[in-house]
């Protein structure tokens, strides 16, 4: 039943690290998604969408606040979310919503911390288990028997089922998975027999002519551990033949923890075309970042490289969305919040950095066209990854990237120039002279976005 008032109900599905080329419909070589590809073949894939910070915790805070994490405070995946602060969820209430958020939080707990401006909550703490967790609500902790992304499902169609059906209604159905340590279920532990995973064409990158602040990374295949492995490294092997041994048992893993999302996806499409919601009801499938698929042999996340900054972003809405289409526009994670609200009625606070995507969910020209993507990582030389502080912007030919000494560092000496119409991105050309011309414009770029944007932590780039 549609609610009284005619606006959209809204679900939005976010999975933790899931890369968009571990998506059928965007052409993966190494799974398929058969239910996660029902929301792009009822409406639109989105090609061109990034996070500006690819880490958990802060790309979430962007989301919810539609602001860059310079101005919402949340930097690092140390940082909570101070639950004040304006949020999308709370301002849909203000026109009528009904509210919940289901899964993973990552944003802090605790009264200044705990979600906010939800009807109903009941959340992973931190990263949660995959097996038996806790999840956590307003009447405290309880123990759930089972599967994390069934359980999740579970309670998600549970609220559904529960809520008022004259109102719209926003529900954030967070899962834990494929976040590290990938531990699949029983129904999906068959899957992907070792050996059978392909190779990225990066897997064997030697890094030449990048940045020397990559040699700290520790993001190899030989950086996986027990952990992630769940054995011991067979004896005998070649180095060669260890790395790829590394990356056919992560990555499987990997894989069948997403075949697990992607059935519980198919549960709630299912659940909606049963109860007559699927007319009024706009769908999202988002993850928080992209992830490295033993791309330039790595995994995680966090660099500004395509495989990491890249967002998948499926979205079906019928009243606006034409079955089957592609949007090239540049789009990122703060412009969901915007989108949402647009959506429903909502008054556009001024706060907000983003810019609703809208028009191009309904295939039409933007209002505002954006044509880069401001991107800064802040947490420098964290363990375990060791991945530097850098910043940079992304535009749709080429890509500048700057990493730093620190943090706070005030010089960038050490840059990346990739031209995209090569999109391994295996060759920087920042030294090249006939590519002179086009670093100097994206220097001049990057220093503009951090002035429009309030970045005043202003960082120069030497030449």
């Amino acid at each position: 039943m549609a609610p009284a008032t005619g606006q959209p109900n809204l679900l939005v599905i976010m999975s933790d690290d899931h890369a968009a080329h571990a998506i059928s419909a965007y052409g993966s070589r190494v799974n398929t998604t058969p239910n996660i590809d029902r929301i792009a073949t009822a409406g639109v894939r989105f090609d061109n969408c990034f996070c500006t910070n690819s880490i958990c915790t802060p790309s979430r805070a962007a989301i919810l606040t539609g602001e860059y994490n310079h101005v919402n405070g949340v930097r690092t995946l140390f940082d909570d979310l101070d639950n004040t602060r304006p949020q999308v969820q709370a301002e849909l209430r203000e026109v009528g919503y009904q509210t919940a958020i289901v899964g993973k939080w990552h944003l802090g707990e605790g009264p200044a911390h705990d979600p906010a401006g939800f009807d109903h909550w009941r959340v992973l703490r931190d990263q949660g288990e995959y097996h038996d967790p806790v999840l956590v609500g307003p009447d405290g902790p309880q123990q759930h028997t089972g599967y994390v992304t069934d359980i999740i499902t579970d309670l998600s169609l549970e609220w559904l089922e529960q809520r008022e059906r004259d109102r719209p209604f926003l529900l954030m159905l967070n899962h834990k998975a494929p976040h590290r340590s990938w531990e699949p279920d029983a129904k999906h532990r068959h899957l992907y027999p070792e050996g059978t995973i392909p190779e990225p064409p990066t897997f064997d990158d030697d890094l030449a002519g990048r940045s020397r602040a990559l040699d700290a990374l520790r993001m190899s295949m030989a950086d996986l551990d027990e952990r992630d492995l769940k054995l011991p490294v067979p004896e005998g092997l070649t180095a060669q033949q260890e790395r790829s041994w590394r990356y056919q048992r992560y990555l499987a893993d990997y894989l069948r923890c997403v075949a697990s999302v992607d059935d519980n996806v198919g549960r709630v499409l299912d659940w909606l075309e049963e109860h007559g919601l699927t007319a009024n009801t706009l769908v999202v499938y988002t993850s928080d970042q992209g992830f490295f698929l033993g791309d330039h042999g790595w995994y995680d996340k966090r660099l500004m490289y395509e495989e990491s900054l890249r967002m998948p972003f499926l979205a079906s809405y019928p009243p606006l969305t034409s079955p089957g289409t592609h949007c090239p526009d540049i789009v990122t994670n703060v412009d969901l919040a915007p989108t949402l609200l647009e959506l429903a009625g909502a008054p556009l606070p001024g706060r907000l950095q983003g810019h609703s995507m809208v028009d191009s969910l309904a295939g039409r020209e933007p209002a505002h066209r954006q044509t880069d993507v401001y991107y800064r990582y802040w947490e420098h030389l964290s363990d375990p990854h060791r991945v530097p502080a850098h910043l940079g912007v992304r535009t749709e030919k080429y890509k500048l990237i700057c990493y730093l000494d620190g943090a706070a560092a005030e010089t960038s000496s050490e840059i990346e120039l990739y031209d995209l119409s090569d999109p391994s991105e295996v060759h920087n050309v920042y030294a090249d002279p006939a590519y002179a011309e086009v670093a100097a414009d994206l220097i001049g770029l990057l220093r503009r976005r951090q002035l429009e944007l309030g970045d005043t932590d202003l960082v120069t780039v030497a030449r």
